[in-house]
């Protein structure tokens, strides 16, 4: 675990030199929660109630916006409107896997209008750097009509599905591609901290190196599903290194999912100070 994952948030925002990063950690302080709801549902209804309810317990809501049939622009508005009512970001997990000027259509333009409205997404670099250089470049342009300070992507670096792929030099070199994008690149979608040790355990990197991780297949009962989805407790995801964590299932699929998110955010919490505290 990198020694930036044992300081509390605050200390973590004041220093960091990602501004979406430093905003994160400010929302996660002020709710004292560490949670992202991953909502995959299926309408614009569902997706916007369940945003409301949880809106004010989570960090982060993840979108997979594609699977959503009757998406629209009052979808955006809703969406945006709810994001500033409850301060949570919004995490549109496209997962972009292309070569660079073909991503840069898909994040800024296009029918889902993802540059728009989503705070952070994120991409395999399976396909190489361009990738990252493609949706840095299209932030940083002069004519980009949206606050870039609040866009950050997130690079996929590993999976909690069953014989993922993405292990070994694929998670290393996610890291070394990252280096290189400090002011655009908040961190990784990873099963724990990467940064300063890498996955051999050479230390490399800046001592004040701090990357954000988000760890998926988060789940308080389930141990996993038939289709190759492998679930880890709060208290081990963030023992690992996450800084937030992402619940799905557990939550929006509750019989109560507001009081499901809220053993979520506690558990969280829980985790999260014990960890700062060296408990």
């Amino acid at each position: 675990m990198s020694s930036n994952s044992k300081l509390p948030y605050t200390e973590r925002a004041s220093r960091h030199p990602n501004p979406l990063a430093k905003k994160l950690f400010q929302i996660a302080t002020e709710k004292k929660s560490n949670i992202v709801v991953s909502a995959d549902v299926t309408t614009t209804k569902e997706l916007v109630d369940l945003a409301d309810r949880l809106g004010p317990y989570i960090v982060v809501l993840k979108t997979h916006i594609d699977i959503l049939p009757d998406f629209s622009s009052d979808t955006i508005s809703q969406l945006t409107t709810l994001s500033r009512k409850h301060n949570f970001l919004i995490f549109e997990d496209r997962k972009f896997i292309d070569i660079g000027s073909t991503v840069q259509k898909q994040y800024h333009g296009g029918t889902l209008r993802i540059s728009e409205w989503a705070h952070i997404v994120n991409c395999s670099v399976l396909a190489g750097p361009g990738i990252v250089d493609a949706l840095s470049q299209t932030v940083e342009k002069d004519d980009f009509p949206y606050n870039r300070a609040e866009r950050g992507l997130l690079i996929l670096a590993e999976m909690t599905s069953k014989g993922s792929l993405a292990t070994g030099e694929y998670t290393k070199a996610s890291v070394e591609i990252a280096r290189r994008h400090p002011g655009f690149v908040l961190g990784f979608v990873s099963t724990r901290a990467l940064g300063k040790v890498t996955t051999t355990g050479e230390s490399v990197g800046a001592e004040d190196e701090d990357f954000v991780v988000f760890t998926t297949g988060v789940n308080l009962s389930s141990k996993g599903d038939a289709l190759g989805q492998q679930y880890q407790t709060p208290e081990s995801a963030i023992g690992r290194g996450a800084d937030f964590i992402i619940a799905g299932r557990g939550i929006y699929a509750a019989e109560d999912p507001v009081e499901a998110a809220k053993s979520y955010q506690e558990a969280g919490w829980k985790a999260y100070l014990a960890r700062v505290s060296g408990a």
